[in-house]
């Protein structure tokens, strides 16, 4: 190698790079000769090759600098930020690494996968839920992480782990999280209780039937109220009772079905051969009247309130003196037994009393049976002249009311009113006229009523 003149360190680097055809030449350069002035040559060749491919250098702090960083800026392509880069953009792009299989893609779409993990495990409210979600951040989760990433995954991956290790610590199995109210409707409470039942109940070892009743039962097992232990004894008094009351009810028709077949005077030696039968049929009788809407005792009560309290009246068949009761007539009250002390007891086709000497004789569902024309030559024997006879029975017994109506006029009475608007019942008014028209032996066909059978219910 050449030593360099002196007069090449103090040229400034402008005239250096002139063209050598334009440069001065010094006094010294004409006493280097042969090899040394070649060499000299080429490396000044070779300097001005390279100082005209490149372009002049600049100081630094120039006006030059300044304005070549500007226009690289211009030049350089604006990176679109994450919030301002639409959807279909970052799919397009994520396209494209998928094509071109960079290990950037990856490592976005594993960082956003395990960051779905995290908010799941902070944010989890149920235990199970969150071994679940452990699972499976476990196995999306590469083996070897620093593997597959490059330098600057792996610089984003030790920032997110030194972020994760400033958050709250993740829940453990033993502790539970801090869990906002949850409000079960009455539908979710109930199967919840169930499950907890049927859980317990199916891993319970089989228990002999004597020892599961010894056992003491649980708060959460619903178990029925003791039996009671006269339950036996309630059932046998309400079966007892219910005989009963079928056994009364065949005997009130029994009862009933003898005294419309058979005459006065059989009915009467019934009651006075069983006192508690007559007893059993007038209650079977008054449970039966009480169904209907009214009562014809009532609405001859209500009649009979309208005229002089000096009427005397004779109630054939009182019953229970309710008629009695309801006036302040003075009454004569007649029937087969006595329930009451002001009846008297005997047989209504022979009363005691003196002919002539009643005002009003009523029969309310008294004409009972076969003898009914002996009843009513007895009703026209005490009546007085002009006296009220008044009669209500059972509509169903009717078969013709106009053939009725003329044989009781053939027996010395003259129909007044009638009122057949009642479905139960129907009610006639008659005045006497006289003694009967008919002789004892003529036969009055319409004076035959039907019986009134009640039907077993």
């Amino acid at each position: 190698m050449f030593e360099e003149p002196e007069w090449a360190e103090e040229a400034p680097l402008a005239a250096c790079l002139r063209p050598v055809a334009s440069r001065p030449r010094p006094a010294a350069a004409s006493q280097i000769k042969g090899s040394k002035r070649r060499q000299l040559l080429a490396t000044l060749r070779t300097l001005e090759a390279a100082s005209l491919s490149q372009p002049p250098l600049s100081l630094p702090g120039s006006d030059s600098e300044e304005e070549e960083v500007v226009e690289r800026k211009k030049k350089r392509p604006k990176k679109a930020s994450l919030a301002s880069t639409s959807p279909e953009v970052e799919k397009k792009r994520k396209k494209q690494h998928q094509k071109q299989g960079l290990p950037g893609s990856v490592s976005e779409e594993k960082e956003v996968k395990k960051k779905k993990c995290r908010k799941g495990a902070l944010c989890g409210s149920d235990p199970a839920a969150e071994e679940k979600r452990k699972g499976k951040c476990q196995k999306q989760a590469p083996s070897n992480p620093a593997q597959h990433l490059d330098s600057a995954d792996q610089a984003g991956l030790k920032a997110w782990k030194s972020n994760a290790t400033d958050d709250p610590p993740k829940p453990s199995l033993g502790t539970t999280p801090p869990q906002s109210p949850r409000i079960l409707s009455r539908k979710q409470w109930r199967n919840r209780q169930k499950n907890k039942r049927r859980h317990k109940n199916k891993f319970r070892p089989p228990q002999p039937p004597d020892s599961a009743l010894a056992t003491a039962p649980t708060e959460e097992t619903e178990v029925p109220p003791a039996p009671i232990q006269d339950s036996q004894e309630t059932r046998a008094g309400a079966l007892r009772a219910r005989m009963a009351q079928r056994l009364d009810g065949a005997r009130f028709r029994y009862l009933n079905e003898q005294l419309y077949s058979g005459p006065s005077s059989a009915a009467q030696r019934l009651f006075q051969e069983d006192p508690e039968a007559f007893l059993l049929y007038h209650r079977g009788f008054q449970s039966q009247v009480k169904k209907w809407p009214l009562q014809p005792v009532d609405r001859i009560a209500k009649d009979l309130r309208q005229r002089p309290a000096s009427l005397v009246v004779a109630d054939f068949g009182c019953g229970d003196c309710r008629l009695a009761s309801s006036i302040r007539n003075p009454v004569h009250c007649f029937d087969l037994a006595s329930l009451d002390p002001r009846v008297t007891v005997c047989d209504m086709a022979q009363v005691p009393l003196e002919d002539e000497s009643v005002d009003v004789a009523v029969f309310c569902l008294s004409l009972m049976g076969t003898n009914i024309r002996d009843f009513l030559e007895e009703a026209n024997r005490v009546l007085k002249p002009g006296g009220l006879l008044k009669v209500a029975e059972v509509s169903s017994r009717f078969e013709d009311v106009r053939t009725f109506l003329g044989a009781v006029t053939k027996l010395g009475f003259k129909i007044i009113s009638k009122d057949l608007t009642n479905s139960h019942f129907f009610l006639f008014d008659f005045e006497k006229t006289g003694p009967p028209r008919v002789g004892p032996k003529a036969q009055l066909s319409g004076l035959k009523l039907q019986p009134c059978l009640y039907k077993r219910r």
